[in-house]
């Protein structure tokens, strides 16, 4: 059994010709309409960074590691709320005297959220920034870690 074919009315039965000038007015439409929507949403750009991050989990906790040189402790907020973690700060650009004539780092606002698998247990967590990397300790709750069973 066949399907329907709908054709559109600029669709005929004679062969189609290239036209450059339309596929580049088809192109500056979809950047434009790609722009527009990069505009309309402000908050998701508003947060700058995401700076890389390893998360890696053991029996007993899980660990996350964020690569954050030049951040200083006191520009860094980390907030653990049950399965997700959240880390936001600034990176500050240095006072310089001569003129940049390059810039590759990128400094200003960040932030990285992460869903872990499971709970975590929000007292015993730990954070040390140690050459610009920012690691977490995120232990599981009891109740969340394997039990080993003997079989007598």
């Amino acid at each position: 059994m066949a399907l329907p074919v709908r054709r559109s009315n600029d669709e005929r039965n004679e062969p189609a010709r290239w036209d450059p000038f339309g596929e580049l007015d088809q192109l500056s439409r979809r950047l434009a309409s790609f722009l527009d929507a990069r505009r309309q949403l402000p908050d998701l750009l508003a947060d700058g960074f995401t700076p890389l991050a390893d998360v890696e989990e053991t029996t007993d906790a899980y660990t996350v590691e964020i690569e954050l040189p030049g951040v200083k402790r006191d520009d860094v907020d980390i907030e653990v709320a049950g399965r997700r973690v959240a880390v936001r700060g600034e990176r500050k650009e240095k006072e310089r005297v001569g003129i940049l004539r390059r810039r590759d780092r990128t400094i200003g606002r960040f932030s990285y959220e992460v869903t872990l698998p499971g709970d975590v247990q929000e007292d015993g967590v730990e954070a040390h920034l140690d050459e610009g990397v920012l690691t977490l300790r995120l232990p599981k709750p009891e109740r969340e870690r394997p039990r080993r069973i003997e079989i007598h």
